[in-house]
């Protein structure tokens, strides 16, 4: 619609004269995204983008739509100019009646529920109804990367030793990443597949889409030790520090899905492109290789690239793909929205400093490290979080829950990564300022926050869709700030209630909960901590590699400044010493590697 009829003459026109025509960035402003969606919804059955709303000047919605052809909008609007000013006293009633009913369905609540094994392992139960046994993921087309699950399933299985899990884990994460929905030249995921068997992308590439695989590839090598994992995680990192790392430190949040406006153009290949790049026989090879067929699995008979099977001759796909890789370079490439969205980039930190943790990848933690000094020098103005900013100019924009809570999340992982406390001080600020202004009687969460700018409702997302609810975020980054600081009684008990208040919604509908569901996991877990005192790098390295997702782990001086989980850490005869506990209930410190992971084997 925005070249279709915004650039119209005639559109411009109509819409100038009768309306005051604002078109919103919803990812900037997520929370006038979720307030009119819902009101779309409610009156559509359905919704989608682009999101056509007409309000009364006090912002009550009474038509809503998405997409419209540039005739349908212009006849669209003269009705609409029409019902106004012939009918205006009805129309405003209307709207006010929708607007009362969508503040009632904002506060409606599912009844709480237990957040236990019981709970969790109906979850599993849940997911496994739904899910694909022969390509990975749920439901049909258009098929969208499941990544909270993929880590709410490694989880599980960690603590409970499910095959179950795993195996639904590991063959959605083959799948994704042997399709065309994942970039098989220079990695990095694409938005979603339009097909059910992860074929042909919606090819929009998306920070946190990114930053949430990353997790999850890394923690499937941890488990598994899938060399097919770990070339993933590190691709899909090195797209993450190549193209969308920012000027500043920050990280870009996404590739357009056309270029030129065409979808795919700069991605998809026919066989003869290969032989024109490669040669006839280098060509042929790397046609069946990544099923680049005569009849095209794409549109105009181009195909996307698959790698169905790893090549036998190692060498030779290095060298052709270095090849194609330089060849795909000279095309015109997709524009790049250079906006630094906090809670994106607080995704993105995470999997950073988490994963290069435990891969040891210290080119990872740095980056997350320069991303997290950006958004605390950058973002956070008058002591309080801004939503975004671009080159190097913060935005006027609130930061909302969600922001707080994912860069909060961000920096304790970097602080676990680290060491380094004042990570920890950082993140305790703005998880203070959550439960102040965010969180009602200790229990609800809202997204925006309690001085907001005034919207038609305050909006409240509950379920996990595209990246963490708000919510779910914060329930994370509060249950591991619980066992890193000295206020743990306090953050534990806002965790523990907002996964109550989620409890319905685990078990009955996973599919949409599964930031919830990993965050519930090391809950019940304990969570697991490991303090580290002294200088024992093996024993650090074993426990990054292999305890449980969501466990906390710090190192570092015994009773270090700052660091409360180290406090009365004493050495042992003189060594370094490992401190494993559940839920605030330690064992005995041991002093070696084997001790270390023996200390995470099932019981």
């Amino acid at each position: 619609m925005a070249h279709e009829s915004f650039e119209d003459a005639g559109i411009a026109a109509q819409l100038n004269a009768d309306f005051v025509a604002i078109k919103v960035d919803r990812e900037e402003r997520p929370d006038i995204d979720a307030v009119y969606m819902a009101a779309t919804q409610a009156m559509t059955g359905q919704g989608g983008w682009p999101m056509t709303c007409f309000l009364t000047p006090a912002g009550e919605p009474f038509h809503c739509g998405t997409y419209y052809p540039t005739a349908g909008f212009g006849r669209l609007l003269e009705a609409v100019t029409t019902a106004w000013r012939d009918d205006g006293e009805r129309v405003r009633g209307a709207a006010g009646q929708i607007a009362g009913r969508l503040a009632d369905a904002a506060a409606a609540t599912l009844p709480p529920a237990a957040v236990d094994a019981i709970g969790l392992a109906a979850a599993l139960d849940n997911l496994r109804e739904g899910f694909d046994e022969r390509e990975g993921g749920f439901g049909g087309a258009p098929k969208f990367p499941p990544s909270m699950v993929v880590e709410f399933l490694l989880r599980h299985h960690e603590r409970t030793g499910s095959a179950t899990a795993l195996a639904m884990a590991e063959l959605t994460c083959e799948r994704m990443a042997r399709g065309g929905m994942y970039d098989q030249l220079a990695g990095g995921f694409a938005r979603y597949s339009v097909d059910a068997h992860w074929v042909v992308p919606h090819f929009e590439k998306m920070l946190y889409d990114n930053a949430l695989l990353l997790r999850g590839y890394a923690h499937l090598h941890r488990v598994t030790g899938s060399a097919l994992a770990l070339r993933v995680a590190d691709d899909t990192a090195g797209f993450l520090l190549r193209d969308l790392i920012t000027a500043e430190g920050g990280f870009a949040a996404a590739l357009d899905a056309d270029t030129e406006g065409v979808e795919g153009k700069t991605y998809a290949w026919t066989p003869a492109q290969l032989r024109d790049v490669l040669g006839t026989e280098d060509g042929a090879w790397a046609a069946e290789l990544l099923t680049v067929t005569d009849g095209g699995t794409f549109e105009h008979g181009a195909s996307t690239l698959q790698l169905a099977v790893d090549p036998a001759d190692p060498v030779r796909w290095a060298r052709v793909k270095a090849v194609l890789l330089a060849a795909r370079a000279e095309r015109p490439q997709p524009a790049r929205d250079d906006k630094v969205v906090t809670a994106w980039n607080g995704l993105a930190i995470v999997a950073l400093a988490e994963g290069g943790a435990a891969l040891d990848r210290p080119e990872w933690v740095a980056a997350a490290a320069r991303a997290a000094d950006l958004l605390l020098e950058l973002h956070v103005v008058d002591g309080r979080l801004r939503r975004s900013s671009r080159d190097g100019v913060v935005g006027a924009a609130a930061g909302v829950l969600e922001d707080h809570a994912a860069l909060a999340d961000g920096l304790l992982a970097l602080h676990q990564a680290t060491g380094a406390p004042r990570w920890l001080a950082a993140a305790t600020e703005l998880l203070d300022v959550a439960l102040a202004h965010f969180v009602v009687e200790g229990e609800v969460a809202y997204d925006t926050a309690d001085d907001a700018e005034a919207l038609l409702h305050r909006p409240r997302e509950i379920t996990d869709n595209a990246s963490p609810c708000g919510g779910s975020a914060l329930a994370s980054a509060l249950l591991t700030a619980s066992v890193l600081t000295d206020r743990g009684g306090r953050y534990r008990e806002a965790a523990e209630a907002a996964l109550h208040g989620a409890g319905t919604l685990l078990r009955e509908h996973p599919r949409f909960a599964g930031h919830w569901l990993t965050a519930a996991e090391a809950q019940v877990a304990g969570p697991l901590q490991v303090a580290i005192a002294g200088d024992g790098p093996d024993l650090l390295d074993r426990a990054r590699r292999a305890a449980p997702g969501g466990t906390v782990i710090v190192a570092g001086p015994p009773d270090a400044p700052g660091v409360p989980l180290l406090a009365a850490r004493p050495l042992v005869d003189g060594a370094p010493a490992a401190y494993v506990c559940r839920g605030f209930v330690c064992e005995r410190p041991v002093t070696t590697p084997d001790e270390v992971a023996a200390a995470f084997r099932l019981r």
